[in-house]
C-alpha cells in the first residue's frame, strides 16, 4: 500500500501541470461551472448532507442549497440576492448564514494569490464521484490560517472534495460530493423556492476596494491578517457586519448593540470554524463583536480584539 501511495503521488499522474496551473482553472470554475449533485459537510463530530444546484448563465450565479438531514430548509442565491427560507422547527439566523466554502461569492471570478499564503503543491490524483480528480495541498504560510487539502475535478477545475487541516495535520472540517453532475442544461425548475413559508430575503454587499474603516461606520478595525480581503456579506441588522476572505478560508466580524440578554464571552470551536466573541464599552453602552470564521483561534482572538468603538456607533438601529 506504502508502495502504491508513493506511486500516486508523482506530478506525472496529474499531467505534468503545477499546482498554480490547477488554482488558476479553480478560480474560474468556482462561479462558472455548472452542475448539480449532494454533498457531505463536517464539522468536528457533526455530519450534514446538501443538495445543490449551480448555474453560470448571462453572467450571473444562480444557486440552490436544500438541506438533507433534520428540519428542512434552503437558500436560493441570484447573484447577490439571497433567500433564505427558514427550517420548520429551530432558529437560523440569516445575518450569520455568510457564504463560505467552495459555492461562495467570496471567491472572486479571478482566484485569489493564495501562493503568497499557502505553499501550493500537487499531491497526485484521485477519483471524486465519478469524477477524475487532482489532489492539491495548500500549506499555511503563518499561524494565522489553516491548511487545505483540494480535490478538483480534471476537466472543470470544479472543488468536489475538500480538507481543512490544523498544523498537526489533523483533519478539521471535511467536504465531498456523494453524488455529482456536471452539465450545462440544468432546468430552471432546479433554481426554484419550493416553500414560502418562513422566507426571509437579503441582498448581499458587493465587495468594495475601499479601505476597511470606510464601510465601518462608527467602530474600526485595527488589524486582520494578511491577505484576508473584503468579500460579500449581507447587512446586519440592528449592527454591522464585515466579511473577509483569502480565497480559501473566509470570517466575519459582527458588531452589535450588546442588548439586556447576557450572552457568554470567550471562544468556542466547531471543527475548523472559531467563534470569538467579547464585550466592549462605548459612551452609548455595552457593545457585541463577534468573529465567526474557518480561522484558528489566534486569528479570531486577534481580530475582535483589534475592534474599537466611538460615540458615533448607532446602538439602535432597527432591523429592516
Amino acid at each position: 500500500m506504502a508502495a502504491v501511495l508513493v506511486l500516486l503521488s508523482g506530478s506525472v499522474l496529474a499531467g505534468n501541470r503545477s499546482a498554480e496551473y490547477w488554482l488558476e482553472k479553480l478560480g474560474p470554475a468556482m462561479n462558472m461551472t455548472s452542475y448539480r449533485g449532494v454533498f457531505v459537510y463536517a464539522r468536528g463530530d457533526r455530519v450534514s448532507s446538501m443538495q445543490i444546484a449551480h448555474r453560470y448563465r448571462d453572467g450571473m450565479v444562480e444557486e440552490r442549497l436544500v438541506q438533507q438531514d433534520g428540519a428542512s430548509g434552503e437558500i436560493v442565491r441570484r447573484g447577490m440576492q439571497v433567500v433564505c427560507v427558514l427550517p420548520a422547527h429551530g432558529r437560523l439566523k440569516l445575518d450569520q448564514v455568510i457564504p463560505s466554502g467552495p459555492f461562495a461569492e467570496a471567491f472572486s471570478n479571478q482566484f485569489m494569490p493564495v501562493s503568497q499564503w499557502y505553499g501550493p503543491e500537487v499531491l497526485g490524483e484521485d477519483r471524486v464521484a465519478g469524477y477524475e480528480a487532482v489532489t492539491l495541498a495548500l500549506n499555511a504560510r503563518d499561524r494565522f490560517r489553516y491548511s487545505h487539502r483540494l480535490w478538483l475535478e480534471k476537466g472543470s477545475g470544479l472543488l468536489v472534495k475538500g480538507q481543512v487541516r490544523n498544523p498537526q495535520g489533523e483533519v478539521l472540517e471535511h467536504f465531498q460530493f456523494t453524488s455529482l453532475e456536471i452539465r450545462d442544461d440544468l432546468p430552471d425548475s432546479a433554481f426554484r423556492v419550493k416553500s414560502e413559508k418562513n422566507l426571509i430575503e437579503r441582498t448581499l454587499e458587493k465587495p468594495q476596494a475601499s479601505p476597511v474603516g470606510e464601510k465601518a461606520v462608527g467602530w474600526q478595525l485595527a488589524w486582520q491578517p494578511e491577505g484576508f480581503m473584503p468579500a460579500a456579506a449581507p447587512g446586519s441588522g440592528r449592527g454591522q457586519v464585515l466579511a473577509f476572505s483569502d480565497g480559501l478560508a473566509a470570517f466575519s466580524v459582527f458588531v452589535e448593540a450588546a442588548g439586556d440578554l447576557a450572552m457568554p464571552t470567550g471562544m468556542t470551536r466547531l471543527g475548523a470554524t472559531t467563534i470569538y466573541m467579547r464585550e466592549v464599552d462605548s459612551p452609548s453602552g455595552p457593545v457585541r463583536v463577534t468573529v465567526v470564521g474557518e480561522v484558528p483561534p489566534v486569528t479570531a482572538r486577534k481580530v475582535a480584539e483589534s475592534v474599537t468603538i466611538n460615540d458615533t456607533f448607532a446602538l439602535n438601529r432597527e432591523a429592516p
